[in-house]
C-alpha cells in the first residue's frame, strides 16, 4: 500500500530544493546588475535628487481633467452648492502635486548640466502658480475645440459624448496643458505628459507646437505634430497625418535642434487621413485642402487642393473559387 503523505512530502521536498538551487544564483545576477550601473554609458538615476515620476504625472494629468472640465471627470457629484469647495480642493491638491514634480525636473536639470544656483524650490512654486493662473485660458480654448469638432462631425451627439470619449480631445487637452508648462522652461514634465496622451491615444503632439483655437483631431490614430510645428485657426486633421521633420544626419540634427524642422499650417486648413508635411519650410496656406496619402516637403498657396491622382481600379467577375 502507498503511502501518500510520505511520497508528497518527498516529491515537495524535491521542488523546493531545485527552486533553492536555482534562487542562490540571484544575489549574484543582482550583484552583475548593481555593477553596471557603474557604467557610465548605461542608463539609470541613481542619486539622492528625485527625478519627476511619471505615476505623479498621470495623476496630475487627472487632477488636471477634474478642474478643466469640472463635473466629467470628477470623483464626486457637482452641483451649484458644492462646486467652489470642490473646485477650491483640487486646485489646492494640484498645486501640491504640480510643485513637488516642476521642482524636481528642474533641481534634476540643474545638476546634471552642473549649473549655477536656480531656486529650484522657489522657481517650482511660482511655476506652479503661474500654470494654474493659466487654467482659465485653457479651458477658454478647450471649449472653442470642443465646439469645432461637435460642429464638424454629424455622429457627435454631444458636446458631452466629445469631452468623454473622443481621443482627439484628450490628447489636445493635454497637450494645451503641457505646452504652457513648456513655454515656462520647465524640463521633462511635458514630454511625460505629452507621450502618456499618446500611449492612450496613439495622436502624439509634441508640448512645444503652437497649436491655435478650434483645432480638431477627427478619429486620431497615427496623428504626429513635431515640436516646431504651428497650427493655425480653425484646423482639421484626421488619422495617419504626419507633421514632421527631414531625416536628417546626425550632425544636421545636432545644428537644427533649436531651429524651426516642422511644417505651418495657417487658418482653416483640412489635411486628410495618411498625408505627411514635412520640412520647417513648408506652409500650407490657409483654406487649402490636402487630401488622403498625399506626400508634401514644399509650400502650398492658400486655397488649393492638392490630391493624389485617382488610381487605376480593376474590376473583373470572379467565379466561386476565386478569393
Amino acid at each position: 500500500m502507498v503511502d501518500w503523505d510520505q511520497t508528497t512530502d518527498a516529491s515537495c521536498r524535491i521542488e523546493i530544493d531545485v527552486l533553492a538551487g536555482y534562487r542562490s544564483r540571484l544575489p549574484q545576477i543582482a550583484q552583475t546588475i548593481i555593477e553596471s550601473c557603474g557604467d557610465k554609458n548605461s542608463c539609470n538615476h541613481v542619486d539622492f535628487e528625485p527625478i519627476p515620476s511619471k505615476d505623479a504625472v498621470i495623476k496630475i494629468i487627472d487632477k488636471f481633467l477634474e478642474i478643466i472640465f469640472p463635473g466629467y471627470f470628477s470623483r464626486e457629484k457637482l452641483d451649484p452648492v458644492n462646486l467652489s469647495f470642490n473646485i477650491g480642493q483640487c486646485v489646492i491638491q494640484l498645486f501640491s502635486m504640480l510643485s513637488e514634480q516642476v521642482t524636481s525636473g528642474i533641481r534634476h536639470d540643474c545638476n546634471r548640466n552642473n549649473m549655477t544656483c536656480q531656486e529650484c524650490n522657489e522657481n517650482g512654486l511660482e511655476i506652479s502658480l503661474k500654470v494654474l493662473e493659466s487654467i482659465p485660458s485653457i479651458r477658454r480654448l478647450l471649449a472653442l475645440d470642443v465646439q469645432a469638432a461637435f460642429e464638424g462631425d454629424p455622429a457627435a451627439r454631444s458636446h458631452d459624448e466629445i469631452i468623454f470619449s473622443y481621443p482627439g480631445i484628450f490628447a489636445i487637452t493635454v497637450y494645451r496643458t503641457a505646452h504652457v508648462i513648456y513655454e515656462l522652461g520647465v524640463p521633462m514634465l511635458p514630454r511625460i505628459m505629452s507621450e502618456y496622451a499618446h500611449s492612450k491615444t496613439g495622436i502624439d503632439i509634441h508640448p512645444g507646437a503652437h497649436i491655435d483655437e478650434r483645432f480638431v483631431i477627427d478619429h486620431g490614430t497615427g496623428v504626429v505634430i513635431g515640436e516646431t510645428t504651428t497650427i493655425g485657426k480653425n484646423v482639421r486633421i484626421y488619422q495617419g497625418v504626419t507633421l514632421g521633420a527631414l531625416s536628417l544626419s546626425k550632425d544636421a540634427c545636432e545644428q537644427l535642434r533649436e531651429k524651426k524642422r516642422h511644417p505651418t499650417i495657417e487658418d482653416d486648413v483640412i489635411i486628410y487621413s495618411g498625408a505627411t508635411i514635412l520640412g520647417g519650410d513648408t506652409v500650407i496656406g490657409a483654406r487649402s485642402v490636402i487630401g488622403g496619402n498625399v506626400w508634401l516637403t514644399e509650400s502650398v498657396p492658400p486655397d488649393t487642393r492638392v490630391l493624389m491622382e485617382k488610381p487605376q481600379l480593376v474590376y473583373k467577375v470572379c467565379d466561386n473559387n476565386e478569393i
